[in-house]
């Protein structure tokens, strides 16, 4: 999945014109890959941002949710299984069409879910929290490409902050309030800002330390849009808490 990027080899081939074209080659296949990703990840937003859209407008479609709470656990356990499976099983995520069918039964569920939270705020918020996520997403991917900081090597730092932001998140629960519901938005928002950077120079490869397998377009795609939508989400949860 991931791919340790070696700074200097030597012995690999002698001749300076099948190094430029090994290089074109891999080049090539890169642009490749960044591009299928981000054509998979504007169709994964799009159909969330449509079920967000029509949840927050249309009172009839929140009513009838209401009305129906099984669909509620069946997205649910779509959810869990579907991301259970592409992130453990390999030959989920690269064999097609079967790739292409989970991550759709993916995007499907996480999007009913994701509008049913956005059904119970007001309008301008949903809207003021989507035109926010989007320049948060497209600032930080402009940066993710210029810096010279490589965040590829912040792997385990991530994943031990992101436990004990789970931590906190399990003991906000029993300690409600606006100020403690405040901090964990902020601290939400700030993580996955961060793990958006990393996922995109995950994707970019090139100079950075680590790469991901251009075999891997559906995970790069669904690393990419799991961090939108958590910012998108905290982001929400913030406009709500500041306006109440």
């Amino acid at each position: 999945m991931y791919h340790y990027q070696q700074g200097d080899e030597t012995g690999a081939y002698t001749d300076a014109e099948a190094d430029k074209s090994f290089a074109f080659d891999d080049q090539s296949i890169r642009k490749g890959f960044i591009r299928k990703v981000y054509l998979i990840l504007m169709c994964q937003l799009l159909i969330t941002f449509g079920f967000v859209s029509v949840f927050t407008f249309s009172k009839a479609s929140q009513e009838w949710v209401q009305k129906n709470p099984a669909l509620f656990w069946i997205a649910l356990a779509v959810l869990i299984v579907t991301m259970i499976c592409m992130a453990c099983c390999e030959s989920v995520r690269r064999k097609t069409p079967l790739n292409f069918i989970f991550l759709f039964l993916f995007t499907v569920a996480e999007s009913f879910l994701l509008g049913m939270v956005a059904g119970q705020y007001q309008a301008d918020e949903v809207l003021m929290a989507v035109g926010i996520t989007a320049a948060v997403a497209l600032g930080l991917t402009l940066f993710a490409l210029q810096t010279k900081y490589d965040f590829t090597m912040c792997g385990g730092v991530l994943v031990a902050c992101l436990v004990v932001f789970i931590i906190f998140g399990i003991i906000a629960i029993f300690i409600p309030g606006k100020v403690i519901g405040l901090v964990y938005a902020s601290l939400g928002a700030l993580l996955f800002s961060v793990y958006l950077v990393y996922d995109t120079q995950l994707m970019l490869g090139g100079n950075h330390k680590y790469s991901i397998s251009p075999e891997e377009y559906i995970f790069a795609a669904l690393n990419l849009y799991l961090d939108i939508i958590n910012i998108f989400m905290y982001i929400l949860t913030i406009i709500g808490l500041s306006r109440n």
